[in-house]
């Protein structure tokens, strides 16, 4: 079935437009910020969050907005609906365990990675990751383990018509920049982050297959940087990656 621009709910598409506003560091947003950040004017962007508020989903304090509870109700039923969460969470929880590191689970969305399960051993963030979190795929492990299992054209498309801005001194940002490591990833078929997301976070994610052969998740450890080289990490932790990854392969459809 084709949907074509008279199936569209135009007044629908910029309520989410509003709502993917906001993220872990714009958790408070007065309406200019909203509108700089979904491109919509500032009218359009004050009736959508004026609703927002009416019908729960956000709070007003006269000038700044904020998103109420009430939207987890959109992300957990998607989350409910999908088995790979409860597919994957005993194997996280079991790595996480054996390795002492906080190990995730996502899948690709964009130019966005989404985490769709989480067991976590110490916080490694400042930013709390949890089932829903998201973060760009052009800088972190798993979002470099994915984009490398997409045609080049494609991969190097979605990072074109993203932001890429250097969220530490180590972040590689540049489009030949991201494309060269995608490609070596592709190679390797693992991604190493060495503090390219945030001071003093490293990790290493392989792809995540499902019985088909088709690659539909990550999964990644997170470390604090620490005097061992990631080189070092790799060649020590890898292979429980590996194992655990060849372990879910024949659960996930």
């Amino acid at each position: 079935m084709t949907i074509t621009e008279r199936d569209i709910m135009g007044g629908l598409a910029k309520g989410l437009a509003v709502i993917e506003t906001f993220a872990a560091d714009r958790p408070r947003q007065s309406i200019s910020d909203v509108a700089a950040a979904s491109g919509l004017d500032r009218a359009t962007a004050r009736r959508c969050l004026l609703t927002l508020a009416h019908q729960g989903y956000a709070e007003w304090d006269g000038k700044f907005f904020t998103l109420t509870p009430r939207v987890l109700r959109l992300g957990t039923a998607c989350l409910a609906s999908m088995p790979m969460p409860a597919i994957v969470q005993p194997a996280l929880d079991a790595l996480s365990d054996r390795i002492g590191e906080s190990t995730s689970v996502s899948i690709l969305d964009g130019a966005e990675i989404v985490y769709v399960a989480r067991a976590a051993q110490r916080k490694v963030m400042s930013i709390a990751l949890m089932p829903g979190s998201r973060l760009p795929a052009y800088c972190t492990s798993m979002g470099r383990v994915m984009l490398a299992t997409l045609p080049e054209a494609e991969a190097r498309s979605r990072l074109e018509t993203s932001p890429r801005p250097a969220r530490t001194p180590h972040t590689l940002t540049g489009i030949d920049q991201v494309m060269a490591e995608i490609a070596r990833v592709r190679v390797q078929g693992y991604s190493v982050i060495d503090q390219e997301v945030e001071m003093g976070l490293c990790s290493m994610a392989v792809p995540l297959m499902n019985a088909r052969g088709q690659v539909i998740a990550a999964l990644n450890l997170g470390r604090a940087a620490g005097p061992e080289p990631m080189a070092e990490v790799a060649q020590r932790l890898l292979p429980e990656l590996q194992a655990v990854a060849a372990q879910l392969r024949g659960l996930l459809r």
